[in-house]
């Protein structure tokens, strides 16, 4: 399998751009088209496993699978839906099986191979499945059965939990038959894919309209495949027990059954299209669009990301990652009470997906991509939404580490997400310089000073001997490096934490800022004082002259930890350096010889002995190397904050730092970014096939890197 390339070509988006309420963009907008392309034909089969893709819904729902077509994880479907709490996300379409009847009467299975399904299974579709690309990160197939050329688009519609799966007869004859079998196990889409098994479907039909039902209360997902000549052939319900080998991989079980209810036979000529619909919406939204619609739309919404992005970013490779961009910002519109309080203020719901495929809106992963995810990009009104809608969830002077699946209220157990909001807040206010958003939060930004000040959850509060941060409570992973499995937390890090305290010098300095900026003075000078406070304990409580660098712990549960972790770069990244400005170049030469890695940095030195050098295993082993040496994508923001405050001047070198990390784009989610990767060579990816803070930090550093 060919390398993928990207390919940049002019474009104009052509009939139907002009519909009314599409993005407002006119008829004829020139638009640069973005396509990654992969040569496959000769490719390995099982290799096709290795690269996925992804499509999402602005609503946290989303469509992934592999290059090859494949199901390999339980997070890999045609529709996993975005529903209302209780529910979550839901797996409610999981696989289409393709094929095609020659003109000789041959039936050619072309896609849709199950792992599993006989030993040539994946081998067989390789020799059919001769090109993938994305187009605009659309995901495109096409297919050759002899002289027959197939192709196939996916496409899900913008706030919709709807797909659009079409096929075009490209060439080698006038017209052939298709056959799809869809496949379903309904079930929420972390669930281990064996505990679906068994539960009932009933199958509906009317004239064309096709509904399945499962158990309630989900709905009915309800299928379309057009009024043209087509046969439904019901098999009455078939099982079939299928594989899913990144599941097996990872320690999980690995076999479930999905439900058929028969199979579509539909006649693919050179001009007549066919589309497989799915949705959980009603039928009159579902149908709503045409498909040839959605798809142009989509085009058309996908065209002017890329054009209102900063100048820096409307350039391939870069380009790809606006859009990657735009696949984290989500209306979640499952949190009914969030939506109504919102709309009638006049304000909108805004959130970031950490990451796919499981996580969900995570306040720290938010505030640190937010410039690279909304400001870079153009879409500042969505940063403020994003910011009153946190703001909103402050509760006891923290906003939420994470809001789970399928529930209205948020968890609170973290010591950091709230600090990052102050950042989050100072980088939107000198791009947008929108001072009613910094009004609205105000009282909450006193709320969280404050509570910290006197002291909150999880044992969160300001030591009184020397004005640091300290946090920690037994059972608890309150930073960043939040890795607990079975009751095990494998790095608590309680004690006065480095990224901590640089985060609670920079959010009491900026809070003195806006204090003094609305007139408070003595309140203003008050938080001053505080922050020298700060700075002086910080200064001589973690500089290690030993390693010289600084501690990653001071005062913790076996006193100060030495341990060389990236956390110390925070101390000189943040606008207010809390490091005295002669210890930086040192600092960042320790993390730049013990941690880079072209990746981004390694979470714990190798020289530690309990550094990890790969992520893989079970669950058990992988959470022991999650920060114990596996690289992060996210911190080469950090790293190259700090670097370009060491070398003011030296812009284009840091700039090849960052050019490293598009070199990923082709490896696991195309055009993506992951979120983590083995701390050595060949610096394999893991964990979350796309993440936002990994695309959000190479965006916002392209653009500061950006030459003039």
């Amino acid at each position: 399998m060919s390398a993928g390339s990207v390919v940049v070509a002019d474009g104009t988006v052509g009939e139907g751009a002009a519909v009314a309420g599409v993005t407002g963009v006119a008829t004829g907008l020139a638009a640069a088209a973005v396509t990654r392309r992969c040569d496959l034909r000769g490719a390995d089969g099982h290799a096709l496993l290795r690269r996925e893709w992804l499509l999402t819904n602005g609503l946290g729902g989303y469509a992934s699978g592999t290059v090859g077509g494949a199901v390999a994880r339980r997070y890999h479907g045609l529709l996993i839906a975005a529903l209302p709490a209780p529910l979550g996300r839901v797996v409610m379409f999981n696989h289409l099986a393709e094929s095609v009847l020659t003109a000789d009467g041959d039936r050619v299975r072309i896609g849709g191979f199950l792992p599993g399904e006989g030993q040539d299974g994946a081998d067989e579709q390789s020799r059919h499945l001769v090109e993938f690309r994305l187009e605009e990160q659309l995901p495109v197939w096409v297919f050759e059965v002899g002289s027959v050329q197939v192709e196939k688009r996916v496409v899900v519609v913008h706030g919709q939990n709807t797909v659009h799966v079409g096929y075009r007869l490209l060439s080698g004859a006038e017209q052939v038959r298709l056959e799809l079998r869809p496949a379903f196990q309904f079930r929420p889409h972390g669930e281990e894919v064996g505990r679906g098994s068994g539960r009932p479907y009933v199958l509906e039909i009317v004239g064309s309209h096709y509904e399945v039902r499962g158990e309630d209360p989900l709905p009915a997902l309800r299928i379309f495949v057009g009024e043209r000549a087509g046969v439904f052939t019901h098999a009455g319900g078939e099982d079939r027990e299928m594989s899913y080998p990144t599941e097996a991989e990872l320690g999980y079980h690995s076999r479930g059954v999905l439900w058929s209810p028969g199979v579509f036979s539909l006649a693919l000529g050179l001009r007549a299209p066919v589309t497989f619909s799915a949705s959980t919406e009603g039928w009159d939204t579902f149908l709503a669009l045409r498909p040839e619609q959605a798809w142009r739309f989509e085009q058309v919404r996908r065209r002017r990301l890329i054009s209102i992005a900063h100048p820096a970013l409307r350039e391939e490779p870069v380009a790809e990652l606006v859009l990657a961009a735009d696949q984290f910002l989500i209306a979640p519109s499952g949190r009914v009470e969030d939506v109504a309080r919102a709309h009638a203020s006049g304000d909108e719901v805004r959130s970031v997906i950490a990451g796919y495929h499981w996580f969900t809106d995570w306040g720290r992963d938010t505030m640190i991509s937010l410039e690279g995810l909304t400001m870079v990009t153009g879409r500042m009104p969505e940063a403020g939404w994003v910011l009153r809608t946190f703001a909103h969830h402050v509760c006891d002077g923290l906003i939420p580490n994470f809001f789970p699946d399928g529930q209205n209220e948020g968890v609170y157990h973290t010591a950091d997400a709230s600090l990052w909001f102050f950042h989050a807040l100072d980088r939107y206010l000198e791009l947008s310089g929108d001072r009613q958003t910094l009004q609205a939060v105000f009282p909450k930004l006193r709320e969280i000073i404050g509570r910290h000040l006197q002291g909150t959850r999880f044992h969160i509060g300001v030591d009184g001997a020397d004005g640091l941060l300290r946090q920690g409570a037994e059972g608890y992973q309150l930073t960043w490096m939040d890795a607990k499995v079975e009751g095990w937390v494998v790095t608590p890090r309680r004690g006065k934490a480095v990224e901590i305290n640089a985060l609670w010098y920079n959010a009491l300095r900026l809070f003195a800022g806006w204090l003094r900026e609305g007139g408070d003075t003595v309140e203003g000078l008050r938080m001053e004082t505080e922050a020298r406070r700060v700075a002086e304990s910080f200064n001589a409580r973690f500089w290690n002259a030993e390693a010289g660098c600084l501690f990653d712990v001071v005062d913790g549960e076996h006193g100060d930890d030495p341990a060389c972790r990236p956390n110390q770069l925070i101390a000189f990244s943040l606008r207010h350096p809390v490091l005295e400005q002669g210890r930086w170049r040192a600092v960042l030469e320790v993390v730049e010889r013990e941690l880079w890695t072209p990746r981004g940095l390694r979470s714990l030195s190798p020289r530690h002995p309990d550094y990890k050098p790969t992520y893989f295993g079970n669950l058990r082993a992988r959470d022991a190397a999650y920060h114990q040496g596996t690289v992060w994508g996210w911190l080469v923001g950090p790293f190259l904050d700090a670097w370009l405050r060491v070398y003011p001047g030296r812009v284009g070198e840091a700039r090849v730092y960052v050019a490293q990390m598009l070199e990923h784009l082709d490896e696991a989610c195309l055009g993506s970014i992951s979120e983590i990767f083995d701390a050595q060579p060949p610096f394999a990816a893991r964990g979350c096939v796309a993440q936002a803070w990994s695309v959000a930090e190479v965006l916002r550093l392209w653009v500061k890197t950006a030459p003039g």
